[in-house]
């Protein structure tokens, strides 16, 4: 079973979702985004050391406890990495009152009817009894939809659940995640077909079961709203999907009931070469800006 703390903390609390999960092909842009260029590192294992440094350091921040954060989204060197000695997932829980969620997509298939499935997961069981043993609530999975083209959409839809009854069957929390390409011309349409598949899903789901849902922040305010009110689903976040933080926050605020899960907007700012000082104060006003957005929805 779940911990009950954490259950109440996500499906309760106000506050944000950090999202700490950048994988191998966006780390070297998270890495120069912080000011450590490819100059700096050598091979996977250094660039993976010098983003575990990053992460490190914001989850250390005194702005980062569960006041504010209430969860965050690990990669897996992530979990398996740790934090002055003590695993990472631990380290949220018990020091900051973070919740604790691993990243557990491959990334993403060819495009196929406007949309980019998630690759095959051979080994999501095994991992998914890691994340258990290592004190993890819940998982996120990313696919991608580029079209308002509605056999791609219901595929998407179709595989994120299937997964997420995979993922609950270990007795963690999935966050399905369809996120929808901000500049797509067609978005509106691909939400509101979005919106009404997923529906579709979650009327299907067993009794009791729930998810959480991670959807982009959508063209037409509280189009979500019948998602957010739905009693299969804990909480639904909110990507930047590419929008600064200012944008983001500002349409978050529009929409009710929806909270920030936000990567990009959350360490915008933050530099290698900041003093502790600056870093902290930095990352303090990038989470109470997040965190009124989150609220004000």
């Amino acid at each position: 079973m779940t911990n009950q703390a954490m259950a109440d903390q996500m499906a309760n609390k106000i506050g944000f979702i950090a999202a700490l999960d950048q994988s191998g092909g966006s780390t070297p842009k998270a890495l120069r985004l912080y000011g450590v260029t490819e100059d700096a590192y050598s091979g996977d294992e250094e660039m993976f050391a010098k983003v575990h440094e990053m992460r490190a350091r914001i989850i250390k921040s005194p702005a980062f406890t569960g006041e504010k954060v209430i969860g965050a989204i690990l990669f897996e060197r992530t979990m398996d990495g740790d934090i002055d000695g003590t695993p990472t997932a631990e380290y949220l829980w018990k020091e900051c009152g973070v919740v604790p969620f691993l990243k557990v997509d491959k990334g993403l298939a060819e495009p196929t009817d406007g949309v980019k499935m998630m690759k095959p997961m051979p080994e999501l069981d095994s991992l998914l009894a890691r994340a258990v043993t290592k004190g993890i609530f819940g998982t996120k999975m990313r696919s991608v939809i580029d079209a308002a083209n509605p056999a791609g959409i219901a595929s998407v839809v179709a595989q994120q659940f299937e997964i997420g009854r995979q993922i609950a069957s270990h007795g963690l929390m999935p966050i399905i995640e369809p996120e929808v390409t901000i500049t797509i011309a067609d978005k509106a349409e691909a939400e509101e077909m979005l919106r009404d598949e997923i529906l579709k899903n979650l009327d299907a789901l067993p009794e009791g079961e729930k998810v959480m849902l991670k959807l982009s922040l959508p063209t037409v305010a509280n189009i979500y709203q019948p998602l957010i009110n739905h009693p299969a689903v804990m909480r639904v976040v909110a990507l930047s999907g590419g929008y600064s933080r200012d944008e983001a926050n500002a349409k978050l605020a529009q929409n009710t009931g929806m909270i920030a899960s936000f990567s990009r907007g959350l360490s915008e700012g933050l530099s290698a070469q900041q003093s502790d000082a600056d870093f902290d104060a930095t990352l303090a006003k990038s989470v109470d800006s997040i965190c009124e957005a989150s609220k004000a929805g």
